[in-house]
């Protein structure tokens, strides 16, 4: 059991957003929303996770600069 479920249930959020903006049976509107929702958590982990999806040669390139897009506003909020 983990010391912080907060920790701990903000990893799955994220965790669980990420395969949704990954998994391909879905339509490109649902991964775009879940992009969307990384972006407005805006922690250093939702960063983490953007970029990652930016780097992610799978998704088609407008997912792609979607994921850089939202990962640039964290960045420039400074979070």
């Amino acid at each position: 059991m983990s010391e912080n479920p907060g920790e701990e249930k903000k990893f799955d959020e994220l965790k669980k957003l990420a395969n949704i903006a990954t998994d391909m049976d879905l339509a490109s509107k649902m991964r775009i929303q879940a992009i969307d929702m990384l972006g407005e958590i805006a922690t250093h982990e939702s960063l983490l996770v953007l970029l990652n999806l930016a780097a992610n040669d799978k998704l088609h390139i407008d997912e792609r600069d979607h994921a850089i897009k939202r990962a640039r506003e964290i960045i420039k909020k400074g979070r």
